[in-house]
């Protein structure tokens, strides 16, 4: 099963989907996203909030997500421009 039944998983993702969204209209890579994801979840481990399983679920799903560029909305609405700097005149 890889969907989020507990709670409290569920407003971990949105969270993380709500700070990597803010880090993307700022223009961060996705790999700069995926360090971020990283560091969420190595939190969310050593704090023990979460069962391992539905920790482990929200990280397959995290996984998934963030390296799907269409889970994200560019700065200008445009997703061909989402990890491009605008052009400084």
């Amino acid at each position: 099963m890889t969907s989020l039944q507990h709670p409290e998983a569920i407003r971990h993702f949105q969270s993380l989907c709500d700070a990597c969204q803010e880090l993307t209209s700022r223009f961060h890579s996705p790999s700069e996203l995926r360090l971020y994801a990283d560091g969420y979840l190595h939190a969310l481990r050593r704090a023990g909030d979460l069962d391992s399983r539905e920790l482990a679920k929200l990280e397959m799903i995290v996984e998934r997500w963030i390296m799907d560029p269409s889970s994200f909305i560019g700065p200008d609405g445009d997703l061909r421009t989402l990890y491009e700097h605008p052009q400084q005149y």
